[in-house]
């Protein structure tokens, strides 16, 4: 799937204006509904709709599911297809639907319907006291670390990778990296939610849950949504270019995740559990 468009802009330069072809990244609704209950009794309810750059479409489902503790591992999941039974069968592009596994528990009432937006996701849906109910894998297990050298690297590492950023500069990036520095996985998206989304429903599709031996390296500022996520998926190490939200902060130091941020080249700060950069 294209993640940018061409179109037809006027451009000023230094007030002489022309018109020039340029790149924009698009931006599309995608619904997603999940299967459940017994087979003579299966239920589908429409959760959710979140704004996207359309591609792994399935992954980003799969880890948003997981993010919610609707499922925990890849077996809770029976198929995940597009739905079939729409009036504009034009839009089955932009649809989801997720069956679980029939012996998986789900109460209806207490899931939420959500808006997802692509700015800021669900915006803290979940209060930092809470957080520990979901969570399956704890990085004070990991004995991950990285060298400073290595993380200053990062930056440009990741720039070289983001091919449709560099098209339009209007994709956030999540990736995975090793202790050398190595980007092992990378996804973008319109949303920073989405792109980790992505990431961590690519890694839970591959069994490589918790993710104990890896950084997790995000192109934009750093939110609690992210570090929620990032938490419930086992990664220890999470740096970011922008800067983190103090409620990010408080989570980090909870989850006893390593936090840094501003990260450049020549500098970065580190906000919570500086231990693990050596």
């Amino acid at each position: 799937m294209n993640k940018s468009a061409s179109i037809t802009i006027l451009q000023n330069d230094q007030g002489a204006t022309e018109e020039i072809t340029d790149e924009v990244t698009i931006e599309e609704p995608l619904e997603f509904s999940i299967a459940f209950g017994a087979h003579s009794s299966r239920e589908i309810k429409n959760l959710a709709v979140t704004m996207r750059t359309p591609g792994n479409d399935f992954e980003l489902v799969l880890g948003f599911l997981y993010s919610e503790g609707i499922i925990k591992n890849k077996s809770d999941v029976q198929a995940i297809t597009r739905m079939d039974n729409l009036e504009d069968s034009s839009n089955i592009e932009n649809t989801v639907l997720v069956e679980l596994d029939e012996t998986l528990s789900v109460d209806p009432q207490k899931i939420r319907n959500f808006y997802i937006n692509s700015s800021c996701g669900i915006c803290g849906s979940q209060v930092v006291d809470d957080i520990g109910s979901l969570q399956q894998y704890h990085s004070s297990k990991s004995d991950f670390l990285v060298a400073e050298s290595v993380l200053r690297t990062l930056p440009g590492r990741l720039q070289k990778q983001q091919d449709a950023f560099s098209q339009t500069g209007g994709l956030h990036a999540s990736a995975l990296f090793d202790q050398q520095g190595s980007i092992l996985s990378l996804f973008e998206d319109v949303g920073r939610h989405n792109a980790l989304d992505k990431l961590i429903g690519r890694e839970l599709q591959n069994n490589n849950l918790p993710l104990f031996q890896s950084g997790l390296i995000l192109s934009g500022r750093t939110s609690f949504e992210l570090i929620h996520k990032a938490a419930l998926a086992g990664i220890p190490v999470v740096v970011s270019i922008g800067a983190p939200s103090s409620l990010a902060v408080d989570a980090a130091w909870e989850y006893e995740i390593t936090l840094a941020g501003f990260l450049q080249a020549d500098r970065f700060n580190i906000y919570s559990f500086p231990r693990r950069i050596n």
